[in-house]
């Protein structure tokens, strides 16, 4: 099964590579930036027209208040920016918002804040490849007819180009988001130099088109309400900025100066972009309705449900470029794939943050461990998987998700900036120096006009928002909050069952004597190894035990055995029902009850065949028998493996797929001509024994547990991998 994985799992994702050339895999920031800004960028894609899609409302005399909430969105960014440069600074670790709101305001608020950016980077990606989506549907109505289909597969494409490693999925990345930028960019400047300069009038395709509203002549408390709700709205454009303070350890060193200058450079794009955009919107008369069907109105009539209302930056990009140009086809397929590779923030951010709390038992230890190619592997797969339902679930409708996006950003927003004020406050108890302080003051009244700033923003998404889906948003962080105080619970449950006391324990006592049972079911040579195996271990009391599965070929055991001579009793169990398991179990358990102070050593041989097909061939009787006396306490499990020819084939085929990929190096350390000893003690991951262990059907993680629980292994010189065959017609009893 090995053979068949690993050479697509190659062509998919590369050749492994090992931990020490993980200084080879960080980012300079030209990349750092695509990398992790490209959500922020690609926002301004459509927080614009969310913008406008709201302030309709009112209709289009409501447009007027546009500048002034992109003014507001521009204030609060740089607030963000600038409060999370102080951030990337006092913590570079890549904990972000988690570690400053659990380092400052306790564990409770810093899982509270790891719920939300969990929710929200599942969403950026649900969000982000939804949009993408509808905008290439737009001009390939296949892709809108399955667009449930075409999202999932933009999943997995992104999935794949992650697992390849940061810094590879970062070049691909690059150049589209760069195009995008520069294309926005020249759109903005030949726009001002048309209008400014030689006077022309650009119009947009809807400039000809009315806007019914909604609710006619809105004063008082509804317009700023609705002013209020525009603004939420035109925040989309801040989703994302956190992902760079969770990144700090993917950059190159200095790490903490190039993220914040890759935070500044993000924030200066971000916002010029954004009130450029919606500046050419007014200027060329965009028209944008919430419901264009009944709403937009073309010569006095509703434009009808076939209209399809194409985005703000592609009406300016019209205006401004002209149709079918070739910058505004240009412009256009970059936005497109931009809003896909949006996602990328996402898949940096959740497998980091991911590992982070795996680190502090929240999440599944899984998650901590990085993968061949030195990303963290698992966390990315969980998130496509998360999204991927997400998009099933809302049938990768963006208008649908887009209503949950931003609650959680903005929860961390806030915490984080608070526990910032802490963070300095703290410092400040304690520092003399006049110069550190006045640095400390300043950063302080940074974060906190970030706190309330970003406070008051949240605030008004939740009452905005709240009803029409935020509520699922919230749901899914609460979900993930008791998930995760579950696994700790867990974690630290076992911890303190697992410690070690200091003094004598019943577990450091040594056992009155130890019986020894070699289970078998005919005479062959994995059977001998066994015998030659269990005598050499000196027990107090050794037997040997089949099953009367056919009394035919129980008659036939016992004859050889005394024909042999072999001096071990050997111990028939009846089985009028056929069962192999049940009998053995219920034997070693009345061992333990006759003589609780003594250890029973239950010794099965079994051989290992070397293809997975073979495997299928042979009964698993052996690996039953583990699987139920490993919940037996006092039984220790010991298997002798007898290798097979085609064990040995395998074993040559695995060394030489390990001298081209190294595979599996990571979770072990680097490669060493040491570290792969012929050692089979469960638990022990290097070397042959794992390569068997895994072939016999128990699960990787489990290697701990079962050697917490007295389980070993035992092996001749040539412990090859493969899959085994369990048990004497399987190596144990029964036949």
């Amino acid at each position: 099964m090995s053979k068949l994985t690993d050479v697509p799992k190659r062509i998919l994702i590369g050749r492994a590579l090992r931990s020490d050339r993980l200084g080879e895999t960080l980012l300079p920031k030209r990349i750092a930036l695509p990398v992790f800004a490209s959500d922020p960028l690609s926002s301004v894609a459509y927080a614009p027209g969310e913008v406008l899609l709201v302030l309709s409302i009112a209709g289009v005399s409501a447009y007027h208040f546009s500048p002034w909430i992109a003014l507001a969105v521009v204030v609060l960014m740089f607030t963000v920016v600038a409060s999370y440069r102080q951030n990337v600074h006092a913590y570079p670790s890549g904990g972000g918002d988690y570690e400053v709101a659990n380092t400052n305001l306790g564990a409770k608020a810093g899982l509270t804040v790891a719920s939300a950016l969990l929710v929200d980077y599942i969403l950026t990606v649900a969000v982000s490849i939804s949009s993408g989506i509808e905008n290439l549907g737009s001009a390939i109505p296949f892709v809108v007819e399955h667009k449930v289909a075409c999202a999932a597969a933009v999943v997995i494409l992104l999935t794949l180009m992650n697992l390849r490693g940061v810094k590879e999925s970062g070049k691909l990345f690059a150049i589209p988001t760069y195009v995008f930028v520069a294309g926005v960019f020249i759109m903005i400047a030949w726009g001002a130099f048309r209008g400014l300069v030689l006077g022309d009038e650009m119009r947009a395709p809807t400039a000809d088109y009315t806007i019914k509203a909604e609710h006619q002549g809105l004063a008082g408390f509804a317009l700023l309400f609705l002013l209020l709700r525009a603004f939420s709205s035109g925040c989309a454009a801040l989703t994302g900025v956190e992902a760079i303070s969770n990144g700090v350890p993917a950059f190159r060193k200095p790490k903490s100066k190039n993220a914040a200058t890759t935070l500044a450079a993000m924030g200066l794009l971000a916002v010029t972009m954004f009130c450029g955009i919606i500046v050419l919107a007014l200027v060329t008369d965009v028209r944008m309705a919430e419901y264009p069907a009944v709403d937009l109105l073309k010569n006095g009539a509703a434009v009808g449900s076939d209209y399809v209302q194409n985005p703000v930056i592609s009406q300016v990009a019209e205006a401004v470029f002209g149709k079918g140009s070739f910058l505004f086809v240009v412009l256009a397929a970059a936005t497109a794939l931009v809003l896909f590779l949006a996602a990328n923030t996402a898949y940096n951010g959740f497998p980091v943050l991911g590992s982070i709390l795996a680190q502090d038992r929240y999440l599944p230890r899984q998650l901590h461990t990085r993968g061949d190619r030195l990303a963290f592997s698992n966390g990315i797969v969980l998130l496509a998987g998360a999204a991927t339902l997400l998009i099933v679930v809302y049938g990768a409708d963006s208008t649908r998700l887009i209503q949950l996006y931003i609650v959680g950003v903005f929860v961390s927003f806030t915490l984080s900036q608070t526990g910032m004020v802490r963070h300095w406050n703290r410092h400040l108890a304690t520092e003399t120096d006049p110069a550190k302080r006045r640095h400390m003051v300043r950063s302080r009244a940074i974060n906190a006009f970030g706190a309330f700033f970003t406070g008051l923003v949240l605030v008004v998404v939740l009452v905005t928002k709240f009803t029409h889906g935020a509520w699922v948003a919230l749901l899914g962080m609460v979900i993930f909050y008791g998930v995760m105080t579950a696994i700790r619970r867990h974690y630290d449950g076992v911890s303190a069952e697992l410690a070690a006391p200091d003094g004598p324990s019943e577990d450091s006592v040594r056992p009155s004597r130890v019986h020894s049972v070699l289970l078998i079911s005919k005479i062959h040579r994995p059977t001998l190894r066994a015998l030659a195996y269990a005598k050499l271990m000196r027990s107090d009391t050794l037997e040997a035990l089949t099953v009367n599965v056919d009394p035919t070929e129980t008659k036939a055991l016992r004859a050889e055995w005394e024909r042999r001579g072999i001096d071990v009793p050997l111990k028939v169990l009846d089985s009028p029902y056929r069962e192999v398991t049940r009998p053995v179990i219920e034997y070693v358990k009345s061992l333990r009850r006759e003589s609780p102070r003594d250890a029973v050593s239950v010794i099965i041989p079994e051989y290992v065949v070397g293809h997975w097909y073979e495997h299928l061939l042979h009964n698993q009787s052996a690996l039953r028998l583990k699987g139920r006396l490993l919940f037996t306490p006092g039984v220790m499990v010991t298997s002798v493996p007898y290798q097979l020819e085609s064990s040995e084939a395998a074993k040559q085929r695995a060394r030489r797929r390990q001298e081209w990929s190294a595979p599996g190096a990571v979770r072990r350390g680097p490669a060493d001509h040491h570290g792969h000893g012929h050692g089979h003690g469960q638990g022990q991951g290097p070397g042959h024994g794992r390569g068997k262990e895994a072939a016999a059907g128990e699960p990787s993680g489990s290697s701990g547990s079962a050697g917490a629980s007295g389980t070993s292994r035992a092996s001749g010189p040539q412990g090859g991998p493969g899959a085994s065959g369990a048990g004497p017609e399987d190596g144990s009893s029964g036949s």
